[in-house]
Formats: structure tokens, C-alpha cells, sequence
């Protein structure tokens, strides 16, 4: 079925290994599956009668709060590719991939104080709507093909490989079928409840992946204290860093990394790259900026995005880090990796199973079972639910603009049934990167610059053109498929070996759209609007300078999002200056 699974499995069965759960941890999953299905399914019958409108299936009746958006955001990122891809990059480069954690509370403090108040007082139900009203119907229809795209590959096939590969160790059946009844349960109160449904069961589906992920990493830290002939103590942290110095890899607690880094991901790359990735994907991307558009006032959309990048905070320290303690507990001899071992090189795409197999007793392994069950499933009902809104708002409605809301619901569902199937059907496909996540982020990097341009130059530059922007959203699309491909078919090539790695090209890429749209609207500029236009697409649609929005109060002085930033941004510089 997949080249690594094969011979992941194979040599487990060669070598007599079982990893299995047993009755209790069975029934753990189980009742959680069952639970979370039963609660989606109550939260669309609560809001039946209002079912039939748009609004309330696409958008949740514009009803969510600051601490469902926020809990809703963070529900959606993160997924089994967090979880395993996460463990296995700090089992492989340490804390370095942390970067794509915390860097994102520096864009989630861009999307709640820069974007979130032109998304609500627009009144826009899709991000593709934004771009039309700010350039072109062609700018429109480019977005919303890329958001359906990005949303069946980056968010749900991505998800759905990785949950299989770690669910088929766990559970012992084969990697296709636990997807597919994840998918079907997930797709029964996804598609039935609409966005209220999503943001109910991401809520909670939060609170268990962060209790599973804590878990495993507080008995990582309680085995690796202590001597190794009696495991089990509080001096964890010291043992750690006793194994790197042993070890000469004190470089695995570092963040930011000097140029020739032999992991390929300078400080630099960090700095330039992923605000490349992280205004597409935070800023612009349907499945993500959904959650903002269903806040109730623009204050909780503002505050919703600040409070998931202070949730943003936790990954490095739960989902990354537990890969580095399973790296120092193996070069300490305290946990035993044969099992993913082959031709003596550890796999380290099967550590995080490992480790809930090896280091958790009975009863706590159903507990991460359900925490790597609810991140597969946030992620995959988040994505599932922008479909259906992109393809019924911005298909749909642009042939049959007087379609009633019940019609258009029912289309929204059958979308979002199809991607569900395509997404499956893609799984396969997709293991060819020896780092899921990088492989991921990869992909991301040569589709993200061309809408990072378009998106920032509109909204902070007004003389940004309708017809330079379609061209720059075409040409850089293009642009990145062609580097993407040369880059796949020739990986030894100078285009791959750059300094920075994809990283680097996302941010070359960047400047190369910023240039085209920049000269293309000196060229090509928008014909004088008539007065009645100008406040739609001046005043609403583009800032009258860059520091416009930090003008906007908050309701109150503690829950001012200009404060609340501050107080975030604080907090991550201290943080990198730590594990600098």
C-alpha cells in the first residue's frame, strides 16, 4: 500500500512485534468516537429550524465567541501530521520545527489586528469574496480554486495519511480502513451541522488532544529522570541536557539556527520564509479564517486569533519536544525502538506510536488514541466545512446568484462529501517525503507567495490594481508549480540545494509576485472609481495607512486586542531569547 508501511510492517511481523492495545484502551476510543459523533449531531438538531439558512449552516449564525474562535483555530492546525510529523522531527532535528509553532502567534496578532476587522465589516462569507470585492471576479475564482485544492491536500489528505500510518500500528488493521470510518463519522455531524457543529466538537476535541499530549510528554520527562537503573524522578530536564552534551548535539535545543546548519533551516530562512506560508495560511486561507468570519462582533474577532496564538505556544513543548525525549531515551538505552528499526536506521515516522506503546500502561493508550482521533477529525471537519462554503458561495451562486439557502445547504453538503472522497483517494500519493510535515510545508511554500502578495499589497496598498493582481495570482501560480516540479524531478539540482531550503524559495517567490503586481499596477492601473464607489473599495477595502488599524479600541482596557498582542508578542521574543 505505501512503500514505508510495508516495510514498516513487514519487518514487525518478521520480527514477532505486536503493538496492540487492549480491551480497556479499545473502549476508551470507542465511547470517545461515539461521544464526539453524538455531540456534533445534538448541536445541528439544537439549531434544525435554522438549518435551511445559509448563514447559519456556513457561518454559525455569525454567533462564536472569542474562546471558540480561538480553541476553533487551533483545532483546525492541528492534526495528526502535528502529532506524529511533530514527534518525528524532534526525534530527528530537536526543537527546530517548533519554528513553525510559534512563529504563527506573530501572524495570528497580523490576522486579529490587520485583517479580521476588513473580513467582518465587509460581511464577507468567503475569502475569494474579499478579493473580488477589493480587485476582480478572475482574482476571486483563482483563490477559490487554489482554497478547495489546499483545503482536499494540505488539510485533509496530509491529516488523513498520517493518522492512518500511526492508527495501523496502534490498532493493528489496515491503514485505509481506520480512515475510512474516521472520515465517515467525521463526515456525518460535518456535513449535518454546518460550522456550529465543527466549532462545538473542535472545542473539546482541543481540551482532549492537548490532556493526550501532556500526558505522554510528562511520562517522557518522569522516564528520563533519575539513573537509568531506577528511571522515574524529577531532574528529567538535566538528564536531557546531559545526553546532548554526551552526545555533541546541544544543537537540538536551539531555534534558531546559524547559516549551513546541517538541518537546512537557518535563522534567516525562519525570519524571511514563513511569513510567506504564515499570512497565506493564517490570513488567507478559507479553512483557517472561517472561524473569524462566524465571530459575532468584529472585538471577538480580533481577540479569537490572539488567544490561539497564545494556545500556539503549547505544540513546541507537547508535540515537539516528546520526539526529542524519545530521541534521549533511546541514546540512553530506557526505550526500545527495535520495532521501528530497519537495517539498523530508526524510522522515525513511527516514534510517537512508540512511545504510546512503549511508555504509557494500559488505559492511558485510548486517551492518546482519542487525542490523535480528535486531531484527525478537527482537521478534517474544519476543511470539509470551508469546501462546502467555497464551493456553494463561490461555484454555485457565481451561475445561479438567486438560489434559495435549502438548495444551496444541500449542494454545500454534497461538496464537501466529494472532497471527502477525493482526499481519500489522494492518501496514497502523498508518502513520498521522508518528513511528512516539511513535505507539507514544502508544497505550501510554492503555493502560498503569489496570495501572500496579492492579499497584503491589497489591504495595505490602495493604487494595488484588479488587473495586476489577477496576473500576479496567475503568473506566480504557475511560477511556483513549475519550481515545485523542477525542483521534485531534479532534488539534486541548484534550485533544491539553496541555502534555507523551501523556505528561502517561498521568500524569493514572494518578491518576485510583489515585483510583477507592483510594476503590472503602475502599468496597468483601476479606471477612476465613481464617488459612490469609493468607499467600498478605498476606505472598506484597503487601509489609509499601514498603522490604521492599531487606531481601533477594544470594548474594554483588559480586553483591548492591541494589549492582548502586545502581551503575546512579548511573551514569544522572551521565549526565543531562551531557546535561542
Amino acid at each position: 500500500m505505501f512503500a514505508a508501511t510495508e516495510t514498516l510492517g513487514s519487518h514487525l511481523q518478521s520480527s514477532g512485534v505486536q503493538l496492540h492495545l487492549n480491551l480497556v484502551d479499545i473502549t476508551v476510543a470507542v465511547v470517545y468516537l461515539i461521544g464526539i459523533v453524538l455531540i456534533g449531531l445534538l448541536a445541528a438538531w439544537r439549531h434544525k429550524k435554522k438549518q435551511g439558512a445559509a448563514e447559519e449552516y456556513f457561518l454559525a449564525g455569525k454567533s462564536l465567541g472569542w474562546a471558540s474562535i480561538g480553541l476553533a483555530l487551533f483545532a483546525t492546525n492541528i492534526s495528526t501530521l502535528h502529532l506524529v510529523s511533530l514527534a518525528q522531527n524532534g526525534f530527528d532535528t530537536g526543537l527546530l520545527n517548533g519554528n513553525f509553532e510559534w512563529m504563527a502567534g506573530f501572524t495570528l496578532v497580523l490576522l486579529g489586528l490587520f485583517f479580521a476587522p476588513f473580513y467582518i465589516r465587509t460581511g464577507i462569507a468567503t475569502l475569494p469574496d474579499f478579493l473580488e470585492r477589493r480587485y476582480n471576479r478572475v482574482s476571486r475564482d483563482c483563490l477559490a480554486f487554489v482554497s478547495i485544492l489546499t483545503a482536499i491536500v494540505i488539510h485533509i489528505a496530509f491529516a488523513l495519511l498520517t493518522g492512518g500510518i500511526i492508527l495501523e500500528e496502534l490498532l493493528e488493521v489496515p491503514m485505509m480502513y481506520s480512515i475510512v470510518v474516521l472520515c465517515v463519522l467525521t463526515g456525518i455531524y460535518t456535513i449535518t451541522g454546518g460550522l456550529l457543529a465543527v466549532v462545538v466538537t473542535e472545542s473539546i476535541q482541543t481540551i482532549v488532544l492537548l490532556l493526550g499530549a501532556a500526558i505522554i510528554t510528562g511520562i517522557a520527562f518522569w522516564q528520563l529522570g533519575g539513573p537509568t537503573e531506577s528511571p522515574g524522578g524529577w531532574d528529567g530536564w538535566e538528564n536531557l541536557v546531559q545526553i546532548l552534551d554526551a552526545e555533541d548535539q546541544q544543537q537540538k535545543l536551539s531555534m534558531l539556527r546559524p547559516h549551513g546548519d546541517p538541518d537546512g533551516m537557518p535563522w534567516y530562512a525562519i525570519l524571511l520564509g514563513y511569513p510567506v506560508l504564515g499570512i497565506w495560511y493564517w490570513c488567507a486561507d478559507q479553512t483557517i479564517v472561517q472561524r473569524v468570519l462566524g465571530a459575532k462582533d468584529e472585538d471577538h474577532a480580533r481577540q479569537g486569533p490572539i488567544f490561539a496564538g497564545v494556545l500556539k505556544i503549547l505544540p513546541v513543548f507537547l508535540f515537539v519536544l516528546p520526539g526529542l525525549l524519545a530521541w534521549a531515551l533511546h541514546q540512553d538505552g530506557r526505550l526500545d525502538l527495535s520495532m521501528i528499526t530497519v537495517d539498523g536506521e530508526v524510522q522515525s515516522k513511527g516514534v510517537y506510536a512508540s512511545m504510546i506503546t512503549e511508555l504509557l500502561p494500559m488505559g492511558l493508550r485510548g486517551v492518546l488514541v482519542a487525542a490523535l482521533m480528535a486531531a484527525l477529525m478537527s482537521t478534517v471537519s474544519g476543511a470539509l466545512n470551508s469546501i462546502s462554503t467555497l464551493a456553494s458561495y463561490d461555484i454555485v451562486k457565481r451561475f445561479r446568484p438567486d438560489i434559495n439557502d435549502e438548495r444551496l445547504v444541500l449542494i454545500g453538503r454534497v461538496s464537501a462529501a466529494v472532497a471527502l472522497v477525493v482526499a481519500v483517494a489522494l492518501v496514497p500519493a502523498l508518502n513520498m517525503f521522508e518528513s511528512i510535515f516539511n513535505g507539507m510545508a514544502n508544497i505550501i511554500s510554492h503555493i502560498a507567495p503569489p496570495i501572500t502578495a496579492v492579499l497584503v499589497l491589497g489591504v495595505f496598498w490602495r493604487r494595488a490594481s484588479a488587473r495586476a493582481a489577477a496576473a500576479t495570482l496567475i503568473i506566480g501560480s504557475v511560477l511556483g508549480i513549475v519550481v515545485f516540479t523542477i525542483n521534485t524531478l531534479f532534488p539534486k539540482g541548484e534550485l533544491s540545494q539553496l541555502p534555507g531550503g523551501f523556505m528561502m524559495m517561498a521568500f524569493y517567490l514572494l518578491v518576485v509576485c510583489m515585483l510583477i503586481q507592483v510594476v503590472l499596477s503602475f502599468l496597468l492601473p483601476d479606471a477612476p472609481l465613481a464617488k459612490d464607489q469609493t468607499e467600498l473599495k478605498g476606505a472598506r477595502l484597503a487601509w489609509t495607512t499601514p498603522l490604521e488599524p492599531l487606531t481601533i479600541p477594544g470594548k474594554s482596557r483588559a480586553g483591548d486586542p492591541r494589549l492582548l498582542s502586545v502581551l503575546l508578542i512579548v511573551t514569544m521574543v522572551i521565549l526565543y531569547g531562551i531557546f535561542r
